[in-house]
């Protein structure tokens, strides 16, 4: 039986998982575990209160482990992430043998690949389409930041994903109301421009509630004061849905669009808002493309868990073949 480690390092929580694959090749969850990311000092210290914390799985005794980081990664090893006090760096684990056989991702590489899990198979449908087979696949995610990676078949490994930090580039303000607030976000951050992450994530919520009611709430009490503040509701499903539509746009997507991060899994109404569709489906030239495009929500918070899994499972294949 083989054993796989999987870690999702984001800038508020750090999921680590445990699968097994069983006989008929199928990935089995035997443990999955959360830990404040802020908790650790260092990367290596994260993975000291993961071994305090009683986790099945040490990372020596895996078959490989696959680190999924929010940041971009370089040569396969080290990763500076723009949202983590610290940076990674797994050649110094591999010296000291703490982790024998390692891939490092981005952190959306693996929710691609998650969009061949069960995490996927048990995603909510919240827009239909006629999705092309074999087309490229996408996902995009709010929580801390907002991840968008594309996944794309490959005829000689099963699947290859294309990370992106598109999540950094300023979001598109359009005119009237929504220019004050660009101007609001300006004043607040002192930023030279804003980007998808500020407005589309969990701090953006904070920041859109604000700007509309005047009231100062965590991301997770604005969402329980969607009934009482439809507006924020609203801003919120049309700005989410912007993102979506102009990644489908820019990706051809037409294998489907998945939506992934701690946000619409903890507030899926921002999805299921009419607003969503409305803005989703928007465009004056390319409206027959996007109708065809369908749209998933994934509910599970630990599907980068799953998806570092399949990517695991793809390579441990891989080493067999070879």
């Amino acid at each position: 039986m083989k054993h796989i480690l999987t870690a999702d390092i984001g800038g508020t929580n750090s999921r680590f998982g445990h699968f097994t694959i069983d006989e008929s090749d199928r990935l089995v969850l035997a443990e999955a575990r959360w830990l404040k990311t802020t908790d650790a000092d260092s990367f290596s210290h994260l993975f000291d209160n993961l071994n305090r914390s009683g986790f099945s799985l040490l990372p020596d005794a895996a078959d490989i482990a696959v680190i999924a980081v929010a940041g971009p990664v370089e040569d396969g090893t080290i990763s500076r992430p723009p949202l983590i006090a610290w940076d990674i760096d797994l050649t110094a684990l591999h010296d000291k043998e703490i982790i024998r056989k390692f891939l490092l991702v981005n952190d959306f590489e693996a929710q691609a690949f998650a969009c061949r899990s069960k995490a996927a198979e048990e995603a909510e449908h919240i827009l239909p389409g006629s999705p092309v087979a074999d087309a490229p696949v996408a996902v995009i995610g709010a929580g801390t930041g907002l991840g968008k990676a594309l996944l794309v078949q490959d005829e000689k490994n099963g699947c290859r994903a294309i990370p992106s930090e598109g999540g950094h580039a300023n979001f598109p303000f359009l005119t009237g109301r929504e220019t004050a607030y660009q101007e609001f976000l300006m004043q607040e951050r002192h930023e030279q421009y804003i980007t998808g992450n500020t407005v589309v994530s969990g701090k953006g919520l904070s920041y859109l509630h604000r700007f509309l009611t005047g009231r100062v709430k965590e991301p997770e009490d604005v969402v329980k004061e969607f009934s009482s503040y439809p507006d924020t509701l609203a801003w919120a499903a049309n700005f989410y849905a912007r993102v979506c539509r102009n990644y489908v746009l820019e990706t051809l997507c037409l294998g489907g669009l998945y939506v992934a991060g701690g946000l619409a899994a903890r507030a899926p109404e921002l999805l299921r808002h009419p607003e969503f569709e409305k803005e989703f489906r928007s465009s004056d030239t390319m409206a027959r493309l996007l109708a065809q495009v369908p749209v998933y929500l994934i509910r599970d918070e630990n599907s980068g868990l799953w998806g570092g899994a399949v990517l695991a499972r793809q390579k441990l294949r891989e080493a067999t073949d070879a």
